[in-house]
C-alpha cells in the first residue's frame, strides 16, 4: 500500500495511493483510529507534500563503506543517529532552493527512509522490525562550505528545502533488497544495493530505543554511497526499486517564479 500526503482544497490530507487515482483519507493511517475515503483526486497534477511530519527527524551519516573510504573516516564501530530539521522538509516535484551566494560544493545524497509505526522503547531487532510502517525517498542535499565553516550542521543540512523527501510511503517492500539509483537531469550518476549498509535500520532502532523513546511517524534515515553535484536547472532523481521516484528541481534562490 502507499500512502501520501497531498493538498486537497488547501489544506494537507492523507491519501492512499491508485495507479491512476489518490483516495483521500478522513485521517492518518499511523494514528489509532480508523480513516474512511472522503473523496478521490487524480494522481496526475496532485501537489504532494512530504509524505508525513516527524514528531522526531533522525538521520544516519556514513553509514556505506564506499562512502565512508571516499571520505578516509573511520568505519563506526557501533550505530550512532544525528537530527535533521523539520522545515528542511519539501515534497516530490517541489523546488529545492540554492541560496544565492553560495559557494562550494552543493550536493545531493540518495537515502532510503524508515517511517515508525508504532512506539518503541527497548526494542529487539524482530520489534524494531515490525514497529517499521513502510519506506520513503529522501535526498540529503548539502552546502558543503557551511558544513565546513560552522560547527554543526545548522544550515548546511537545515536550510529550507534542504530535505525533499516522498513521493509516498510504500508499505509493502523489501527495502533493503532493492538498488537506489541517482539520475540529474535524465543521465544516471550513481547506483548502489540500497541494503549494502554497515548498520541496518533495525540496528539503529535497537540502539536509538535503548536511551528514547520513538513514536508513530518518526523517520529515520539511512545515510547514502554516493553524492552528486547540483547546480541551477538541474532536475534531480532517486529511485529506490520498489519504491518510487523522487523527483526535484533546483531553482537559484530569487528564482523560483
Amino acid at each position: 500500500m502507499r500512502y501520501a500526503r497531498v493538498s486537497a482544497g488547501g489544506r494537507a490530507v492523507w491519501g492512499r495511493v491508485g495507479e491512476a487515482d489518490i483516495e483521500l483519507l478522513s485521517g492518518s493511517p499511523l494514528g489509532p483510529d480508523g480513516h474512511d475515503v472522503i473523496g478521490t483526486i487524480p494522481r496526475e497534477g496532485a501537489h504532494w507534500l512530504p509524505p508525513v511530519v516527524p514528531p522526531v527527524f533522525y538521520a544516519v551519516g556514513l553509514n556505506y563503506p564506499r562512502h565512508i573510504a571516499h571520505t578516509g573516516a573511520e568505519t563506526p564501530g557501533r550505530p550512532e543517529v544525528g537530527y535533521r530539521a523539520n522545515n528542511a522538509l519539501t515534497g516530490h516535484l517541489s523546488p529545492i532552493v540554492k541560496p544565492a551566494g553560495i559557494t562550494g560544493r552543493f550536493e545531493a545524497e540518495p537515502e532510503l527512509v524508515a517511517v515508525i509505526g508504532r512506539t518503541l522503547k527497548h526494542a529487539t531487532h524482530d520489534e524494531a522490525r515490525e514497529g517499521v510502517f513502510g519506506w520513503t525517498i529522501g535526498n540529503d542535499v548539502s552546502a558543503r562550505t557551511w558544513q565546513h565553516q560552522d560547527r554543526t550542521f545548522w544550515r548546511s543540512k537545515n536550510s529550507d528545502t534542504f530535505k525533499p523527501m516522498g513521493p509516498w510511503i510504500e508499505t509493502d517492500v523489501d527495502a533493503l533488497a532493492q538498488t537506489t539509483t541517482l539520475r540529474v537531469n535524465g543521465a544516471e550518476r550513481a547506483a548502489f544495493p540500497t541494503g549494502d549498509m554497515v548498520f541496518d535500520p533495525y540496528d539503529y532502532i535497537v540502539a536509538i530505543t535503548r536511551h528514547l523513546t520513538m513514536h508513530p511517524g518518526d523517520v529515520l534515515w539511512m545515510g547514502a554511497e554516493a553524492t552528486c553535484r547540483l547546480e541551477p536547472g538541474d532536475t534531480v532523481e532517486i529511485e529506490i526499486g520498489g519504491i518510487g521516484v523522487l523527483s526535484n528541481p533546483v531553482l537559484l534562490e530569487g528564482n523560483q517564479s
